[in-house]
């Protein structure tokens, strides 16, 4: 909901919660002050336009603080007169804040406060949930953790029943070595002896293979 005021001779749109510098007024830094003009007020789709105010409407404001405008330079002259005229000038301002807008009896603040409300139940909620799958995580890590300690342990426990039968097999193969090498010098030596038995055999097929000689 938002509305417009007149004071000062200036129109102004506000909404619950809007600073504004308006015209010096005739009020204290933290008083009150309600604006009777109210030009135009619009709630959604809703809109009441005054002629030239609305009826049943108001709009409440605190004064903040006073304060003063930017300097303005007023420089006046008549030629071929030798006058010159020059002023300056800082409007005294009062600072105000929005705090309310009223309708046929509807109130602006209200409704914020009520949205404001709902805004922090539904931040309260996520707040709660984000905490709660936190929770979750830290368990669930937690069991991951165990877990992978006792897969350790189990690993460990096994390690030396496994270095064991390597030390068996090695003393195995030990063992098996002199017999391997036995057999090789048995089969070197066979093998020197069936090459005689070779060499005759090649000597008879080349004596056999030789062209006889003719008698004349």
């Amino acid at each position: 909901m938002y509305a417009v005021i007149e004071t000062g001779g200036k129109q102004y749109r506000v909404e619950v919660g809007t600073e504004l510098e308006v015209e010096l007024l005739d009020a204290a830094s933290g008083e009150s002050v309600a604006f009777d003009r109210v030009l135009l007020v619009a709630d959604g789709e809703a809109a009441s336009i005054g002629r030239p105010v609305v009826a049943n409407a108001s709009v409440t404001g605190e004064i903040l603080r006073r304060d003063r405008g930017e300097k303005l330079i007023s420089f006046k002259y008549r030629p071929k007169a030798r006058r010159r005229v020059k002023k300056g000038h800082r409007q005294e301002l009062s600072v105000i804040r929005i705090s309310d807008i009223v309708l046929d009896g509807k109130s602006a603040a209200a409704a914020v406060a009520k949205a404001e409300e709902a805004r922090k139940t539904e931040r309260q909620r996520l707040e709660e949930a984000a905490r709660k799958q936190a929770e979750q995580d830290a368990a669930l890590a937690a069991k991951l953790a165990a877990d992978k300690a006792t897969a350790d342990k189990a690993t460990a426990a096994k390690a030396p029943k496994a270095s064991t039968k390597t030390t068996s097999r090695a003393k195995a193969e030990t063992k098996s070595a002199p017999k391997a090498s036995t057999r090789s010098a048995k089969a070197d030596t066979t093998g020197t002896g069936d090459k005689k038995p070779a060499g005759r055999a090649k000597s008879a097929a080349t004596k056999s293979a030789a062209p006889k000689k003719t008698q004349k």
